[in-house]
């Protein structure tokens, strides 16, 4: 998932505008962009949504839907289950998680809200936006291995900022000051190692076009293989800057075939440089991707 675009669910002038807007997946919101007042509409938008775009003879939707629900220090996150989970989302997006034992508590809580729907085991998936906190962010190792249902992490530099006091989370400039460059550097290390995808943050500065194209590029530079989206102009930027180009799937695949060629040695020349296994591995990983990328596209 390259794009992964927040839908606030109490509005159905937006629901319907995200399933034309292109982005890899959708994420129903049921937290912070719904007020109190309007959850329980939330909920049963989200449902009805989730339904409306099933296609029962597949099982599959034309773009992933996920569900951001209220964190489970609310009063609010078992009602927002309750409601969606019959719907089978392909994923629910935890806020706020304090550690890796969250993530796992959710998960108990799907199995039993999906045996309560009476649906089969659908192995609903969980991505954790897991720097919003600061005790989450010393409980870091904790995510890994904390569920098998976790597919992704990602990272938060709003609510960060509120916790931590701060005037702004980002300098003069428009970048992250050093306390989010902590949290975005621990999220992407902490989903290499959970073997999960990186998630990279919003870009609130929804009209800055070249901003978030810069940012994008560097996060799919460090390793991040997507990122959120907060309104539905940022959706093919985000893409673009997520799919690999057609320069590296040629490296890469010259790369795979210098390994090839030489019989599975460890270690290859290629246009005058040394490379090894690690090479391999990420020109592997690049194309799996870029195969991924293509059917997505095709469908």
């Amino acid at each position: 998932m390259r794009s992964l675009l927040f839908v606030p669910a109490d509005s159905d002038r937006k629901l319907a505008k995200s399933l034309t807007c292109g982005a890899d997946a959708l994420i129903l919101d049921l937290e912070d962009s719904v007020t109190s007042e309007h959850k329980d509409v939330a909920r049963s938008n989200a449902s009805k949504f989730l339904n409306e775009n099933l296609d029962r003879a597949t099982k599959t939707r034309r773009m992933q839907i996920y569900v951001r629900i209220n964190d489970l220090q609310s009063s609010y996150w078992r009602a927002d289950l309750d409601a969606v989970v019959a719907a089978g989302p392909d994923g629910i997006m935890l806020p706020k998680p304090r550690s890796g034992a969250d993530v796992a508590a959710l998960s108990a809580a799907l199995r039993s809200a999906e045996q309560q729907a009476g649906r089969e085991r659908t192995h609903i998936s969980i991505i954790a936006i897991a720097t919003e906190t600061p005790g989450s962010l010393l409980n870091m190792a904790s995510y890994i291995g904390a569920s098998a249902r976790l597919t992704g992490l990602c990272w938060g530099a709003e609510d960060l900022g509120t916790a931590l006091g701060a005037q702004s989370n980002r300098d003069g400039s428009g970048r992250f000051t050093s306390p989010y460059l902590l949290a975005r550097n621990l999220c992407l290390v902490t989903a290499a190692a959970a073997e999960v995808q990186a998630i990279d943050t919003v870009f609130t500065d929804f009209r800055n076009d070249e901003g978030l194209r810069a940012e994008a590029e560097e996060a799919a530079r460090d390793g991040f293989t997507g990122k959120l989206a907060i309104h539905p102009a940022q959706v093919p930027i985000i893409n673009e800057m997520f799919t690999p180009s057609a320069a590296n799937i040629e490296m890469a695949q010259q790369i795979v075939a210098a390994f090839k060629s030489k019989g599975g040695k460890g270690a290859v020349s290629l246009n005058g440089r040394m490379l090894d296994r690690p090479h391999l591995v990420q020109a592997q990983k690049l194309l799996t991707r870029a195969a991924l990328t293509s059917s997505g596209n095709e469908a």
